[in-house]
């Protein structure tokens, strides 16, 4: 055999094997997530035309997992982008256009904003797709959602879904109402909590197990677990999974202040503090914020007006981890604004997933008054979720 012939054979194990002692002393706090786990999945490729979900946060020891696969001469036949894009630099809710990577010259397929023609087309063209995205365990994050738009073309197609699984942030507790499903929408797919305490892999099991895709149909599924994590773990997210939750502050805050999305109140898009602060030009808070159309928000709400409202950003780690949904800060904002009807718009339910939380804040009720509302709702899914666990409670 040629020395060049025994190089090309070699190389992609000499370089699996230098990722993997490379990610072994990298490990964060002891954690290494599937994609990491070179050695558990990339056999399974050989010989298989690979589609890839991918964003900024699909990486393996510092290189993104498309470069390392496509590196070692895996068949990648298009990269699949979610909200934000494949490199994660596009704004909430902006359609993500095709194209062509210019690293690696693979077709990126838009999932938020494409066609079907183009999925489908891209679909038939592969055997398997590879689902490597960070999430934050939220039910109005979309990253899940578009997972479980390619779980649904892979059962009607044949084709087989590999996740590489990666910790939850909020996988820690499980909370809010489980969504009444005539509210189902883009930001709101499966009958699940807000805060649903499950890594993608144990979602992609829970939906093959619940006969939530299409026609009652099954992917055929394969997850490559993360080693060191449990459901008590408080993963730190080594890199940002969105333009506007920057940090693990912003992120334990996202469920308590996505909801306002739904009204016209700003939670900071637009400035330093995204997901961090809240206030409206009639409220009158202590904390003041103007504002402005930036990449990750190009017409933030209250363009260009001054704020009063509340900075959250002080918060302590050990509080905000301990935190669960806390609605005391839309209703603080409902009363101080004085907007009565015109507070809440219809994307709030989509958002809350239920009718009466709204009602119940109009007339008066407390954050408290309204979180018992639920609790029934989260201990029935906590049992529903039980066998599809990966990681220990």
């Amino acid at each position: 055999m040629r020395a060049g012939s025994i190089l090309h054979k070699v190389l992609p194990t000499l370089m699996l094997a230098m990722a993997a002692l490379c990610c072994a002393t990298t490990a964060t706090g002891g954690i290494t997530p599937g994609a990491e786990r070179t050695e558990a999945y990339v056999d399974k490729l050989n010989g298989k035309r690979i589609a890839v979900l991918a964003n900024q946060t699909s990486m393996v020891c510092g290189t993104h997992l498309v470069d390392t696969l496509h590196a070692i001469g895996v068949d990648i036949t298009a990269i699949f982008a979610a909200e934000h894009g494949f490199r994660g630099d596009k704004g909430a809710g902006e359609k993500i256009q095709g194209g062509v990577d210019p690293r690696t010259g693979i077709r990126i397929v838009s999932l938020y904003g494409g066609s079907n023609s183009s999925l489908d087309a891209a679909m038939r063209g592969c055997d398997l797709v590879v689902v490597d995205i960070q999430d934050v365990g939220t039910r109005f994050y979309t990253y899940y959602i578009t997972m479980l738009r390619l779980m649904n073309r892979c059962a009607a197609l044949g084709k087989e879904m590999m996740v590489l699984d990666r910790p939850n942030p909020t996988g820690h507790y499980v909370d809010g109402p489980i969504l009444d499903m005539k509210h189902k929408s883009g930001v709101g797919a499966l009958p699940i909590p807000v805060v649903h305490g499950m890594t993608l892999g144990e979602l992609a099991r829970m939906v093959n197990g619940e006969g939530w895709l299409d026609g009652g149909r099954k992917c055929r599924l394969t997850v490559i677990t993360c080693t060191g994590y449990d459901h008590r773990t408080h993963y730190t997210l080594p890199v940002a999974p969105s333009p506007n939750l920057p940090d693990m502050t912003a992120i334990y805050l996202y469920p308590s202040l996505c909801y306002f999305e739904g009204t016209p109140v700003s939670i900071g898009r637009g400035t330093d503090k995204p997901f961090k602060v809240y206030g409206h030009p009639r409220m009158h808070g202590d904390y003041d914020f103007t504002p402005q159309s930036t990449p990750a928000a190009p017409a933030p709400p209250c363009l260009g007006q001054t704020c009063h409202g509340y900075d959250l950003s002080g918060l302590g780690m050990d509080e905000l981890r301990d935190k669960r949904i806390d609605l005391t800060y839309l209703i603080t904002a409902y009363r101080e604004s004085g907007l009565g009807e015109k507070f809440f718009t219809p994307f709030f339910e989509k958002l809350i997933g239920v009718d009466y939380v709204r009602q119940m804040i109009v007339d008066g009720k407390s954050a408290d008054e309204i979180h018992k509302m639920w609790e029934a709702d989260v201990e029935r899914f906590k049992a529903m979720r039980r066998p599809y666990l990966l990681y220990a409670e």
